[in-house]
C-alpha cells in the first residue's frame, strides 16, 4: 500500500467515518449542510471533499485555488496579513453570501494565477434539497469565513509525509518552493488564528495513522 496516499490513509480513518455520520445527521437539520476544509498543504483536503462527493451525491466543491489574489491586491501589505494571500473578500461575496441568504443557486468567478485574469466562464453552483456544499483549501478556515460553516474540518499529517507528498505531487523543484515560502505561510497563518484548535474536527491522514 502507498503510505504517501492521502486517500488509503482517509479510507481506513475513523475521524473520517465519524465526519460522514455527523454530516448526515446535520443533513437532516440544516439545508444546504456547508463544510470547510482546511489544513496542511498536503494532508488531503482535496482527497477528502472528493469522498465527501461520492458518499453524498450532489455535492458541490468549491476550491479555494479559485480565489487566490488578483494583481491589484498583491501589496506587501496584504500578505504580512496571516492567511492574507487568498481573495477573502470575494469569497464572502460570491460563496458564502448567497448561503447565508438561503440562496441554493448563484455563481462565482475563478481566478487564475498562469493567466493572472478572472476565468471568462463563471461556475454555477445548484444545491438541491438536503445538499453539501464544500469549501475546499488552505485558508478556508480564516475567522472572517469561518462562521459561513455548519462543519468546519481541518486535515493533518506529520512532517516527512507532508514532504513525500508533495514532491510526488509536484516535483522536487516545486518542493523547494513549499519548503521556503508556502509551508511557512500557512504555519504562521494556522499559529496566528489558532485554526487547527478552532476546528469541528481534526483528522490526521498520516499513514500508518496516528492514534
Amino acid at each position: 500500500m502507498d503510505d504517501m496516499n492521502s486517500s488509503s490513509a482517509l479510507s481506513y480513518s475513523p475521524e473520517k467515518d465519524r465526519l460522514f455520520s455527523e454530516i448526515s445527521r446535520r443533513r437532516e437539520s440544516v439545508e444546504p449542510c456547508v463544510i470547510g476544509i482546511d489544513g496542511m498543504c498536503g494532508s488531503g483536503k482535496s482527497t477528502l471533499a472528493e469522498l465527501i462527493r461520492e458518499t453524498f451525491p450532489g455535492t458541490q466543491i468549491v476550491h479555494m485555488d479559485d480565489f487566490f489574489l488578483p494583481g491589484e491586491l498583491r501589496t506587501p501589505g496584504r500578505y504580512a496579513e496571516p492567511g492574507g494571500n487568498v481573495h477573502y473578500e470575494r469569497i464572502q461575496e460570491e460563496v458564502l453570501g448567497p448561503l447565508s441568504r438561503g440562496e441554493r443557486s448563484f455563481s462565482y468567478r475563478r481566478f487564475s494565477c498562469h493567466d493572472m485574469a478572472y476565468m471568462p466562464d463563471p461556475v454555477h453552483i445548484s444545491l438541491d434539497e438536503g445538499g453539501v456544499l464544500v469549501m475546499e483549501g488552505s485558508y478556508s478556515l480564516r475567522p472572517d469565513l469561518r462562521g459561513g460553516y455548519d462543519l468546519a474540518v481541518f486535515t493533518c499529517c506529520d512532517e516527512q509525509t507532508q514532504l513525500d507528498r508533495i514532491e510526488k505531487r509536484s516535483g522536487r523543484d516545486k518542493l523547494q518552493m513549499f519548503i521556503d515560502r508556502w509551508i511557512p505561510l500557512e504555519n504562521r497563518y494556522f499559529e496566528s488564528f489558532g485554526v487547527r484548535d478552532s476546528a469541528d474536527m481534526v483528522i490526521d491522514t498520516s499513514f500508518p495513522l496516528k492514534h
